[in-house]
């Protein structure tokens, strides 16, 4: 895990120094407090943060081939090294260090650019191939690493975070489309930031530069296609052995590593996974609350006894916004998930013994966990059974709900689900998580956001592909490709690089993504279960408390 930055002149004359680099890694240290790596050769500029994983001694960057023509840095991990070094081994590469990112290298001199679809893990990575005077950038499948780019003054700057390309002096004007989807979702969408002249790329794409042309390439693309299964049992089957397998390949770790435990499916799921391949020690970490409405401690505690971890816990108290200037310094653009709050506090308590945490981001997007999917399946049985009349009143009746402060109260959802029953599905699952929609967002403008596009865009072009008949698969769908790598993997990663700690997500193995994308959608949401799937499939080792309590997660 690391941090990566830096500079290419799409000029091959010009020269670039050491200090772009050096300049754009000093702002991501925490990313990597352990090494740094510095390269700087004609119009390259570039440099790396490594917080030390696997390889402590060996795994500097870059990882350079014999020749000294081909170098490569890398931000994230690589859990199928060993098997590919097995494998490059056998086709006559010599490897000169136990690390990941030299496995990169290898494959790169085997494959070319194809590289990547060789890779099982997370990862942003940056390929010098000085023969070819080609730059090579690459981002993972599900976009649990992010890299930013930019294109000015004839110069492409990246990063793996804003700051830095800011530190090489990138241009900050404001991008409006991306401040008008951001009031909507609270965050920023790919391939926008919040500055014009900066874009993230897109998960499972790469960014070649080469004779002065820059290419932005889908190298993988999620594949809701349904498959044929037999029966629901071989389902189960399937899903347990490969919720087993990715957390057995998230393992791999040359330091020490636990677990985020919120008492879900989800952090259960993993500490069960980790408890069949591990007989050690096995440390978990939740997060509480005062308040008890939305405090879960009681069923984490129930899990970390039932799997005999040794677990530490810490309260959340309202006073926390002494971590607000620390956020605002660690998103570099405007993000609104209050729940950040508590995952840096959760990341902060978990760095005080471990390295590497484990945590379940994804299931709720792979395993159709959300309220929201329900609540838009109701919506379409309210417009077809309920008559016109009587929904012309619902909505006067709601709004005089008497208004609660609980979690996701009564009335909230209420009245949430009239704002957006009326739509067609898709418009109805974004009302559902709107925050401002178009015509309160209009009202802000000065001139009414003349020229912007309706944030819906973004959901519609998610699940383009997606049989229109299929709703759930067109939710899920939108939901990977804009909450999940927009929201929540940004979360992850800036809070757990905060504290210089490694945060991964066995749920979104790709494998395993991969397979539960091809269940049809009759089996993932059965008699209106949440996770219906997932829940089934853990039964046997997760404890009764577990399965049947409702889900919170590190929630403000």
């Amino acid at each position: 895990m690391c941090g990566i930055a830096g500079a290419l002149s799409l000029n091959p004359e010009e020269t670039l120094p050491a200090s772009i680099a050096q300049a754009m890694c000093d702002v991501i240290v925490h990313r990597g407090p352990d090494d740094e790596g510095i390269l700087a050769e004609g119009p390259l500029s570039i440099g790396m943060r490594r917080l030390s994983i696997i390889d402590l001694e060996g795994g500097q960057q870059p990882i350079w081939n014999q020749a000294r023509d081909i170098a490569v840095f890398q931000n994230g991990e690589i859990y199928n090294f060993n098997e590919l070094r097995r494998d490059l081994e056998s086709r006559g590469h010599t490897f000169h260090t136990a690390s990941d990112t030299e496995a990169i290298l290898r494959l790169y001199e085997e494959y070319g650019t194809d590289c990547v679809k060789h890779l099982r893990g997370m990862f942003a990575i940056a390929i010098w191939d000085r023969n070819k005077r080609r730059l090579m950038l690459a981002r993972d499948r599900l976009g649990i690493k992010p890299l930013y780019y930019s294109t000015e003054n004839g110069r492409l700057l990246f990063g793996s975070e804003l700051k830095s390309l800011l530190a090489a002096g990138m241009s900050r004007e404001l991008d409006r489309q991306a401040l008008h989807d951001y009031l909507t979702l609270t965050h920023i969408p790919a391939p926008q930031s919040i500055f014009r002249a900066a874009r993230k790329l897109e998960p499972g794409h790469r960014l070649i530069v080469e004779n002065g042309n820059i290419r932005d390439e889908t190298w993988w693309e999620l594949d809701m296609t349904p498959a044929h299964f037999s029966s629901e049992g071989e389902i189960l089957e399937r899903i347990r052995a490969s919720v087993d397998d990715a957390v057995r390949s998230h393992l791999v770790s040359d330091v020490p590593l636990g677990v985020f435990l919120s008492g879900g499916v989800d952090s259960a799921s993993l500490v069960a996974g980790m408890r069949r391949h591990h007989s050690g020690e096995l440390k978990t970490f939740s997060i509480g609350f005062e308040e008890k409405t939305f405090n879960e401690l009681d069923r984490a505690r129930i899990a970390a006894k039932h799997y005999d971890t040794e677990h530490h816990e810490l309260i959340v108290r309202p006073d926390a916004t002494e971590l607000v200037p620390e956020l605002v310094a660690s998103f570099d653009e405007p993000f609104a998930d209050s729940s950040a709050i508590p995952v840096l506090s959760v990341a902060r308590l978990a760095r005080e013994h471990v390295t590497v945490a484990l945590s379940g981001e994804g299931g709720d997007e792979i395993f159709a966990g959300y309220k929201t999917y329900s609540a838009t399946m109701l919506a379409g049985w309210y417009r077809q059974y309920v008559p016109g009349f009587a929904r012309r009143i619902v909505p006067a009746i709601v709004d005089r709900l008497p208004v609660s402060h609980g979690r996701l109260s009564f009335d909230y959802m209420a009245k949430r689900f009239v704002r957006g029953a009326e739509n067609p599905p898709m418009a109805s699952h974004l009302a559902w998580k709107a925050i401002f929609d178009e015509t309160r967002k209009a009202s802000l403008y000065s001139d009414e956001g003349e020229g912007l596009e309706g944030t819906l865009r973004l959901f519609e072009r998610a699940a383009a592909g997606v049989p229109e008949k299929d709703i759930l698969a067109q939710l899920l769908a939108a939901d990977t490709k804009v909450g999940l790598e927009g929201d929540m993997l940004v979360k992850a990663d800036r809070m757990t690089m905060a504290t210089s700690l490694e945060g991964r997500v066995p749920l979104l193995d790709h494998h395993l993504v991969e397979l539960v994308a091809s269940i049809p959608s009759r089996w993932k949401m059965k008699r209106m279960t949440k996770k219906y799937l997932l829940r089934k499939a853990m039964e046997p080792y997760l404890p009764h408390e577990t399965l049947h309590g409702p889900k919170q997660g590190f929630n403000v």
